[in-house]
């Protein structure tokens, strides 16, 4: 099923194939460029008030675009101002409403992240090769080396023939396809399940088991930086940096706090020490036992197999009752989390710690039917003060002590309507269980386990901070080995 399809004779590139799929109705390419009105823009936005407005500001930038070439304006969605429910940010739930409201008018969806930089004339044109009465799905290409376990080992014989799109190069549904997803969504509701790897798990859902379409590679939909040699061609860029926002916050201004327990004080918390505790101003390590030479604080939750719901409340508390009520940031982190603090207080300059935040990588639980989202617990958790206050004034708490307490988190800040702010830049998994060509385009924050790999190694190919980029803020190529 999953074949490729051989490369035709005379063409020498596969790259070169989508040009051979252009409109079977049009003579030229530029005779047949769809009408700007013709798409439809989605943003992946977010409610935070730093993302919200770089979503606007890339929105205000495609319709002065299109002004400037004389098309009648587009339609540009924040994904966060749509009616619905806290799922939208999936987007299969969302194909319905995009069936109804644009099935008849439009001819494709074109989704995007708030940092894409966008060429809308040259996008016309790459659409413009392809037949919009077909059922086409568009997109720069990704694929897993090796199976892991983000994708639930999917494809393990040889996991590189399942293609999947990089979000930050844009991607594209034709009108055709969206009416068909939502007809299948309208008689099979999606499963209350987990939202994991969602680039992954969309083109899951549209290739149903051979039965629908593979992702189409567009050589026009970039991640380079827009001022590299290579985006001559490009449709879309991607600009390769970490958010800052003024100066980054300072370390005392971020409190540590590491989850651990008795078995892993000898192999575990050397890592950290050897790695990134020397990043961090004030650090406190939590685990069910004293031991005076880490330190180690018991803060008489007993360690549990499963979830640690009870011993993070815990934190929770300790960091409102004793730490210093100036300090704004907690960070919650595994004894087996490898992080940038460095980075982390680069990143949190662009947010107000005045406002209830709750940052990290999102997933999703039961989200086709309500659910909620959660920032899951591997790749660290970071809240505002202003955030741990309202939950824990709140009636929230554990349902067990062993429960996940990433999960619960997730549902008690959505039961207060306060929306969970995702980053791509922290990890849940190791360096190897991510696509190279995906991790290229990002400075890292964080990454999570030591299963077979030297976290040490890991650490300081991926996260330390180096002369050049402690100096003057700018990205530095790092020597990253397969890890």
């Amino acid at each position: 099923a999953f074949a490729l399809s051989a490369v035709p004779e005379g063409v020498e590139d596969e790259a070169e194939l989508p040009v051979l799929q252009k409109s079977e109705k049009s003579g030229t390419v530029n005779e047949k460029s769809k009408e700007l009105k013709e798409i439809v823009f989605i943003i992946q936005s977010q409610s935070n008030s730093f993302h919200s407005k770089r979503a606007e500001d890339l929105r205000r930038d495609i319709l002065e675009q299109a002004a400037d070439i004389g098309k009648e304006l587009p339609t540009v969605l924040l994904i966060h101002q749509m009616d619905g429910h806290e799922g939208s940010w999936t987007i299969l739930p969302l194909m319905r409403d995009f069936s109804i409201t644009y099935g008849r008018n439009s001819s494709w969806i074109f989704f995007c992240e708030e940092d894409t930089k966008i060429q809308v004339v040259k996008l016309l044109e790459t659409l413009g090769r392809f037949d919009e009465s077909k059922e086409w799905f568009l997109g720069k290409a990704l694929y897993d080396e090796e199976s892991t376990i983000i994708h639930h080992y999917a494809f393990a014989e040889n996991p590189t023939v399942f293609k999947f799109p990089d979000f930050a190069a844009g991607w594209a549904l034709s009108i055709p396809l969206v009416n068909k997803l939502a007809k299948k969504l309208k008689s099979e509701p999606l499963k209350s399940d987990f939202t994991i790897d969602l680039k992954h798990e969309i083109a899951l859902y549209i290739w149903q088991k051979g039965e629908g379409p593979h992702l189409t590679p567009v050589p026009e939909f970039c991640t380079d930086d827009v001022s590299s040699y290579k985006v001559d061609h490009c449709a879309t860029t991607f600009s390769n940096f970490l958010p800052l926002c003024g100066e980054p916050v300072k370390k005392e201004d971020v409190f540590v706090a590491v989850k651990t327990c008795q078995k892993f004080h000898g192999d575990r918390i050397p890592v950290v020490k050897q790695t990134w505790e020397r990043e961090a101003a004030l650090i406190e390590y939590y685990s069910d036992y004293a031991d005076s030479s880490i330190p180690t604080i018991d803060l008489g939750v007993p360690n549990t197999d499963r979830g640690h719901c009870g011993k993070t409340f815990a934190i929770l508390e300790r960091f409102l009752n004793h730490s210093s009520p100036r300090t704004p940031w907690l960070v919650v982190v595994d004894d087996d989390t490898l992080i940038s603090i460095f980075r982390l207080r680069k990143l949190l300059s662009c947010y107000d710690p005045s406002e209830p935040i709750f940052l990290g990588e999102r997933y999703g639980y039961g989200l086709g039917t309500g659910g909620y989202s959660y920032i899951t617990g591997g790749g660290g958790m970071v809240f505002s003060r202003t955030a741990v206050e309202k939950l824990l004034a709140s009636k929230c708490r554990c349902y067990s002590m062993d429960a996940p307490d990433d999960m619960v988190l997730g549902m008690c800040f959505s039961g207060l309507g306060i929306p969970i702010t995702h980053s791509p830049l922290f990890h849940q998994a190791r360096p190897m269980d991510y696509p190279k060509d995906y991790l290229s385009h990002q400075i890292p924050v964080s990454f999570h386990k030591h299963w077979n790999i030297d976290p040490v190694k890991a650490y300081f190919t991926w996260l330390a901070p180096n002369i050049e980029e402690s100096r003057n803020g700018k990205k530095v190529g790092h020597n990253r080995e397969d890890l």
